[in-house]
């Protein structure tokens, strides 16, 4: 039986890298507490996205009250302001109901915009983007970049001449605002505000995690990922290019099903992908000094965070 919410519920986040084990401290932590969850990972949202996401099965979901799963087809994007915006609305409909607020996941994207918030830039104009990229293969990277320092030299003098995408996107920003970055980063969206707790499961040893991914991603394999890329595949509508399909080991299973390589090694790449994933979490989360770390494997770990949360 789980225990009454505190009157003014705080936000508790449970971060870290993929594999460290973050669903299951969070069900340790449902089990005391009255809460509802809300996931914070970018492959989750989107339904049909099941064994690859490592989304809770069924019965957790019918156990625990679960937000931002399931709500989108892999057809449609999910950005981070749209992830902080859910978030900040979810936290404060859950706090309404006396609950507590669990935030859970990897995207550290997602927690930056719902910790730090995002600057006010405009949305992507495919147009655009497909005319500058008209233009670029004509001229050259580098001549763009003499454009953008033309237009918005404190943008131009951070950049290479040829990082593509960057250079791109201060020129669109620029045709749709009339404005350079700079001034966008002046406005920020709204921050959670209010009480929170963080937790960064890191193991403290790097081939611990490494195995654990590694024994993930083969468990994953037996309970059908290969059947979930291909049914995804054998829609007809999707492609690779698409948010969704850019989650790691979806890309490397289905570039096998096109016959770039062999299960084998779809797979190793699908691990080696999901290890790289893991290194740039852990190097954000490095940032996160307000956090407490935590060994995954720590004897006594529940009974740690409890203690943590002070919320009698």
């Amino acid at each position: 039986m789980s225990a009454a919410g505190p009157a003014n519920p705080p936000v508790i986040l449970i971060m870290g890298a993929t594999a460290s084990g973050k669903t299951g401290l969070s069900l340790a932590l449902a089990e005391r507490l009255d809460c509802e969850i809300v996931s914070v990972d970018s492959a989750q949202v989107y339904r049909g996205m099941d064994i690859g996401s490592a989304k809770p099965d069924r019965a957790t979901l019918a156990r625990v009250p679960h937000h931002l799963v399931d709500i989108l087809d892999p057809l449609e994007s999910y950005s981070a302001a749209r992830f902080a915006a859910d978030a900040l609305r979810l936290i404060d409909e859950i706090r309404n109901r006396g609950r507590v607020p669990l935030l859970v996941g990897g995207t550290m994207l997602y927690y930056r915009a719902l910790l730090h918030g995002l600057s006010d830039l405009p949305s992507a104009d495919p147009r655009i983007r497909a005319r500058l990229e008209a233009e670029a293969n004509r001229l050259g990277w580098p001549a763009m970049h003499e454009r953008l320092a033309r237009l918005d030299p404190v943008t131009a003098a951070r950049l290479h001449p040829n990082d593509q995408q960057r250079i791109q996107r201060a020129l669109e920003v620029i045709e749709i605002s009339g404005l350079p970055l700079q001034a966008h980063f002046d406005t920020r969206s709204p921050v959670l505000t209010g009480p929170y707790h963080q937790f960064v499961l890191d193991p403290p040893q790097r081939a611990v995690l490494h195995e654990r991914i590694e024994r993930r991603f083969h468990l994953m394999m037996e309970q059908g990922f290969l059947d979930e890329v291909r049914h995804l595949r054998d829609r007809g509508d999707l492609n690779l290019e698409l948010p969704a399909l850019r989650a790691v080991g979806y890309r490397q299973l289905w570039l096998h099903l096109q016959g770039e390589y062999d299960l084998d090694e779809a797979v190793q790449r699908g691990i080696a992908a999901t290890r790289q994933f893991a290194k740039r979490q852990l190097t954000w989360l490095r940032h996160e000094s307000a956090a407490l770390r935590l060994d995954p494997d720590e004897p006594g770990l529940i009974e740690k965070v409890w203690s943590c949360l002070n919320l009698a």
